[in-house]
């Protein structure tokens, strides 16, 4: 039953909050730090942190000086703890005062699910403003994508050339287009004219 801390920093140049995190784990009573450096939180390859990860055991306890080292977002972090808590490992947060450890008493824990609730509904809003942008946008006659490289017209022009022998590379050549934008186009176009 270990107290394992865990420090990260976005940039090599911030050596000195990593150096205050690592002061604070220790000054918690952390055994051993595991420290990410130049490591976004919004990156899922953190290899200390995975590291750390891999080395923790039941009955330990992951310390870190605050949530957002080990995610960046609320849903991303919740999702962490559940799966720690799973292994019987549990998360303590100093400056939050979160602690979801075993024998720590409920509060971490149901501060932990107010976090999760409030996620949930963070996620829920920012779906519903992504689909009401996207109907605006398409109201008004935009339409998302990427845009189509080859036009209708170059595309009859390659079904000519292809039926005249050349090949569809040789065809994109000559229309000036990507060979994999023509491939699509001409696929597009196939299960279009296929599909009743």
């Amino acid at each position: 039953m270990a107290l394992l801390g865990y420090a990260r920093v976005s940039t090599a140049q911030q050596t000195g909050g990593v150096d205050r995190q690592a002061d604070d784990l220790r000054a918690a009573g952390c055994t051993r730090i595991w420290t990410d450096v130049g490591v976004s939180g919004a990156r899922m390859d953190r290899p200390e942190l995975a590291a750390l990860l891999d080395y923790a055991r039941e009955g330990d306890t992951i310390v870190v000086t605050e949530l957002s080292r080990i995610g960046r977002t609320m849903r991303g972090v919740v999702t962490l703890v559940e799966d720690l808590a799973a292994r019987g490992i549990g998360v303590r947060s100093l400056t939050q005062g979160i602690d979801t450890s075993p024998g720590a008493g409920p509060m971490g824990k149901v501060i932990l699910a107010l976090c999760a609730a409030l996620a949930e509904v963070e996620r829920d809003i920012l779906i519903e403003r992504t689909r009401s942008g996207l109907a605006a946008a398409r109201a008004r006659g935009r339409v998302g994508g990427r845009p189509i490289a080859v036009s209708p017209e170059q595309v009859t022009a390659a079904r000519t050339l292809v039926a005249s022998g050349h090949s569809v590379v040789a065809a994109a050549r000559t229309l000036g287009v990507a060979r994999s934008s023509l491939y699509r186009a001409l696929e597009r176009e196939r299960t279009t004219v296929e599909v009743p």
